[in-house]
Formats: C-alpha cells, structure tokens, sequence
C-alpha cells in the first residue's frame, strides 16, 4: 500500500469508502495528527505526537498513532510525503516513506496512503498567522495544522475521484454493467 520512490498514492484508488481517515505529517520532532468526519468532508486537527529516538514497532511515537488509529476507528492513513518543488524525494521524504511502511505493518489491514505535502507547513503557518495565533511556541499546533493540510487535501481530490457514498470498488462494479 505504501508508495516508494515513484511518488504519492492517488485519492480515490483502491477506496475503502465511508469512514474516518486520519493524516499525519512525520517530522524529526514532532508528529501532527489530524482526522475527518465519517463522511470524509472536513479535516480539524487531533494532536502531536512527541517523536520517538526508538525506530521499532513498539516505540511510542508508531503505539501513540495506532491508539488514534483504532479510537477513531480510520478506515485509512494518509502520511505526508515532502518532496522538492520539483517533486524530487530527499532525506525527509525517505523518512516519511519508512515510518509509514513501519506504521502499515502495525495497523494492517487498514491501507496507509503517501500523501504529497509539498508547501503544508508554510500554508499551515501562514492560516495560523492570519488567525492571529502567534508562531513563536506553536510548533506543536502548526504540525497539527500541517495534518489537517494534508488531509483536506486527500478529501477534496478523493471527493473528485470518489462519488458520495461509494468506494473505488463500487465505481468499478458500475462500469462493468
């Protein structure tokens, strides 16, 4: 389910259709976390998760997202994927990628989804900023923010994909009748 090298997955492949999805932008501090309404409509931030020193299936950062995972009972993960303007892979991408291969391994058989990220954290900093909260001392807030990007993102291009109520299966089933 986890993309490599070749880039982001697509909104609208492989569906699970109706159902929370939870997004998360894996940075080298912090984890922001956001989720949707059942309907897949609107994204609003859930938390930051402290990052772990710990790279395993236990360390507390990857326990942290499967509790958020199954509390909001995701029908699907989306990671942010940072890649260049040019929408080349650096060392942040690779990052991203191995902790959502890590995090796939945990909560199967629910899909995690690479999601493009590019420019989400200055969207998210510059929409806290016209809001009046102040950056100094909100990182934690911003990486929330920067989730909520992410997934607002996936929802408005899956709700092009996908029509209301159905998944890429039943899509799929309709066209061979």
């Amino acid at each position: 389910m986890v993309a490599t090298q070749q880039g982001p997955d697509r909104p609208g492949i492989d569906d699970p259709g109706r159902g929370r999805r939870i997004a998360i932008d894996v940075g080298s501090v912090r984890i922001g976390v956001a989720s949707s309404d059942p309907d897949g409509i609107l994204a609003t931030p859930v938390e930051t998760v402290p990052r772990s020193k710990e790279r395993g299936p236990d360390a507390p950062d990857i326990r942290r997202i499967i509790a958020i995972v199954s509390e909001y009972e995701a029908v699907e993960v989306i990671v942010g994927l940072p890649q260049t303007l040019r929408g080349e892979q650096g060392k942040a991408a690779g990052i991203a990628t191995a902790f959502a291969k890590r995090l796939q391994r945990a909560v199967e058989p629910i899909p995690v989804r690479l999601s493009d990220e590019r420019l989400t954290t200055v969207t998210a900093a510059r929409n806290l900023r016209e809001s009046g909260v102040k950056a100094r001392g909100q990182r934690p807030m911003i990486d929330q923010a920067a989730a909520v990007e992410i997934l607002q993102g996936w929802l408005d291009e899956r709700s092009r994909a996908v029509k209301p109520g159905e998944s890429s299966k039943d899509a799929a089933l309709e066209g061979d009748l």
